[in-house]
């Protein structure tokens, strides 16, 4: 990209990075497995050829296009069509860019297109340069299926992830957090954006911030979150969100929140209303499954990172169970975790099922070290690997974590999933109050 860092100015700065990370994760007490080495994906067009692509659900019945060009002078416009070749279709869109240090990003261009119709192949070019792209629309009704995959990365491990996922069919891409792992490197940012824009551009990519999105120096650079918000935005002004760092969008009779770990979430918060009132409109008669995407694990019997969640679940685990979110799904670990459904820490029928899968391919390597035991948790392994949810209808819904540390990809563990909808004695303005406890049918 344009203007890229010096190598010896960051190598001045390494020391004081890898103090401010150090201090960040408290990541000292426990062992990683060694991890691949990283990848580095060069851009081999020309500079008004789009790069970094991917897509992103942006309201109901459009998708937002995102692209890079090192030529300043390309065009924020999208042409679009049903037949490869033959575009009828063109919008406009805008643009920005952002510096950090020495450092200048090329022009980050956001385009949004519509309305498309459901289950349907587009065909694309971006500002009017490059290579054609394609993708399909997700299914207005059920079954649709997402794939799940959190700490990603760059690593060999994360193309062995990525190689797993592109194998079979999907209709939504969810990253709860931690995409690039640039941790201020910017180079690494457009790096991370050529390796997955194979599977970026194809289906939409929905995403929230983890930790390593933060990047900030103490006194230096103390504007968070400057290149996750300039590249990834997600559909926060389509959900009446204030930030970029938490929104939520709905998708076939789903209905997802991402919630942000990194911003304040206290009661009263601006993330704390938003959230209530969010979940508060969802109709489970329209909407049967609701599910919530962020960073720092709530529940997690893993040696890493012990409660760095805590806080976020006292303030705000309250608002998702009087909603009765089916699933959490959560990063940040790097290994894989389900528990059953919890509420206040005991198992509880009208709880969530927590599920950790912050096993994409980092370049940290794996969290080895679980707890003796634990008395909520079903299933645990540190191995890579991603998920993916299947809901089949407004019942009932497969999940399935799939490892890949198998030359083929193996389905290491799996459930079926009952709606919350159909646990009558959830919902204390159907059943009296005393059945509230009974046990629903399934996780």
């Amino acid at each position: 990209m344009a203007n890229p860092w010096p190598s010896h100015f960051f190598h001045l700065l390494l020391p004081l990075f890898i103090l401010t990370q150090t201090a960040l994760t408290s990541q000292l007490d426990f062992i990683r497995h060694p991890p691949r080495p990283l990848i580095h994906t060069p851009h081999l067009s020309s500079k008004s050829h789009p790069q970094q692509v991917h897509i992103s659900l942006a309201g109901k019945d459009y998708m937002r296009v995102s692209w890079i060009t090192e030529d300043q002078d390309v065009a924020s416009m999208v042409e679009y069509g049903k037949i490869s070749g033959e575009y009828d279709a063109v919008a406009q869109g805008e643009h920005t860019c952002y510096a950090f240090f020495f450092y200048r990003s090329g022009k980050i261009h956001h385009v949004k297109i519509g309305p498309l119709e459901p289950s349907t192949t587009y065909y694309y070019r971006c500002g009017g340069h490059g290579l054609e792209f394609s993708f399909k629309t997700p299914p207005s009704t059920f079954p649709i299926e997402f794939v799940v995959v959190g700490d990603l990365g760059q690593t060999e491990w994360t193309a062995s992830t990525l190689a797993h996922v592109g194998k079979k069919d999907y209709d939504v891409f969810i990253l709860p957090g931690d995409l690039s792992y640039a941790d201020t490197y910017q180079p690494l940012w457009d790096s991370f954006g050529r390796l997955v824009e194979e599977y970026a551009s194809h289906r939409p990519w929905m995403v929230t911030e983890g930790n390593h999105e933060i990047e900030f120096f103490p006194i230096i650079q103390h504007h968070t979150f400057k290149a996750y918000n300039a590249r990834w935005v997600m559909p926060y002004k389509e959900s009446g969100s204030p930030s970029n760092l938490y929104y939520s969008f709905d998708v076939a009779g789903c209905h997802i929140v991402m919630l942000g770990s990194y911003t304040d979430f206290a009661e009263g918060s601006d993330q704390y209303t938003w959230v209530e009132a969010d979940l508060g409109k969802v109709d489970r008669t329209v909407t049967p499954w609701v599910f919530a995407v962020l960073h720092a694990p709530w529940y997690n019997s893993n040696k890493a990172h012990k409660g760095e969640g805590e806080s976020m679940r006292k303030a705000m685990e309250e608002l998702l169970y009087k909603a009765r979110v089916d699933v959490v799904f959560a990063g940040h670990v790097h290994a894989y975790e389900r528990f059953t459904r919890i509420y206040d820490k005991k198992a509880d029928p009208c709880g969530p099922v927590y599920i950790t899968i912050g096993d994409g391919g980092n370049r940290e390597g794996l969290a080895l070290k679980f707890e003796d035991t634990s008395q909520l948790s079903l299933y645990r392994e540190p191995s890579f690997g991603h998920g993916r949810l299947r809901v089949v209808d407004e019942t009932r819904a497969h999940w399935s974590w799939h490892r890949n540390n198998d030359s083929d990809s193996f389905v290491a563990d799996e459930v079926w999933l009952q709606s919350l909808t159909t646990t009558k004695s959830c919902w204390p303005s159907t059943v009296d109050n005393d059945e509230s406890k009974k046990k629903g049918d399934e996780l």
